[in-house]
């Protein structure tokens, strides 16, 4: 497929952007690192209002990709940038935006952490330094969920039109992996993301769509299996001699392939299925695999294994 001609006016644009932008703590440092190790020209928290002119002078400097971070720091700017991504795609740019995300107790933790103040903290707090230390806390703590909660709020939009990952679970190592898989499956098409994940550590909050499957037979509870996973020859042979197993993944599949169209004319880029079992070690990863692979003739497909990732 050839690229579409930039139709702006003056000087072209590369014709590759990756938007990374998220909730503050997420992880933004670690996937701009990560695009940076993939041969990509990085910056951290340019203006929007910047973009434009920026990528031009790229584009006369050199043929590199760019990945740019954009945040809630540029938050009186954010209401022009959805307007500007749609002109510069109709300039034939292929632009990316991947928005990464966590829950707001691993949030709150990664602060606590690293004693960094939220980037809207200010906004949020009135703490006075003449009142009790525990009093402080107390505010400090609730100050630091308010932010959390009105960074959500101004970046509502953008994440609507982004890829989202799910950062809450992951090791820095793990979320460097997943942004150079995605970078790597292009931009092309619909790319399908199957996702395997314990249901004990919460539901993917990346999830298009979500699918129950602990109720079918439990590899866990044959000792012989126990200590192994849905990749595995003994726990794959189990599963497929289970006939609930096989009415449940073509019910799946079926359901994916019937709206999967609608997604392609809808314009998306990616599409996260996710695959929950109780502790995301063998049923989950079982189907996860094997719809995966059903459905890469079709599409570009990535393979996740939220809790099996962790432990590599």
């Amino acid at each position: 497929m050839n690229t579409p001609a930039p139709t702006g006016a003056d000087k072209p644009l590369p014709n590759e952007v990756v938007l990374v932008t998220g909730i503050s703590g997420s992880g933004k440092s670690v996937a701009l690192h990560a695009l940076e190790d993939a041969g990509f020209f990085c910056v951290d928290n340019l203006p929007p209002e910047l973009l434009r002119e920026f990528l031009r002078l790229e584009h006369e400097r050199s043929q590199r990709r760019v990945a740019i971070a954009v945040d809630v720091r540029s938050a009186g700017s954010l209401p022009h940038l959805l307007p500007l991504i749609e002109e510069l795609r109709g300039e034939g740019v292929m632009i990316r935006s991947v928005f990464l995300d966590a829950g707001t107790e691993a949030l709150v933790r990664r602060f606590s952490e690293s004693r960094r103040p939220h980037p809207l903290s200010q906004q949020t707090t009135s703490t006075s330094p003449n009142r009790r230390k525990e009093d402080r806390e107390t505010e400090g703590h609730r100050a630091l969920y308010d932010a959390i909660e009105l960074e959500r709020e101004l970046l509502a939009e953008l994440r609507e039109v982004s890829t989202v990952v799910d950062t809450s679970q992951l090791r820095p190592a793990q979320l460097r992996l997943w942004i150079r898989d995605l970078v790597q499956a292009g931009s092309l098409g619909l790319t399908l993301v199957f996702e395997s994940f314990a249901f004990k550590h919460g539901v993917p909050l990346d999830a298009d769509f979500v699918f129950d499957v602990r109720i079918l037979p439990n590899p866990y509870y044959i000792r012989e299996l126990r200590a192994l996973t849905g990749r595995d020859d003994g726990v794959i042979q189990y599963l497929q001699a289970q006939p609930e197993v096989a009415e449940m993944m073509t019910q799946i599949e079926t359901f994916i392939a019937r709206w999967l169209p609608a997604f392609e004319n809808d314009q998306r880029s990616y599409l996260t299925v996710a695959i929950g079992c109780t502790g995301g070690q063998h049923r989950s990863v079982y189907l996860t695999e094997t719809l995966a692979r059903r459905f890469s003739a079709r599409s570009v497909s990535l393979i996740r294994h939220r809790e099996l990732d962790a432990r590599d």
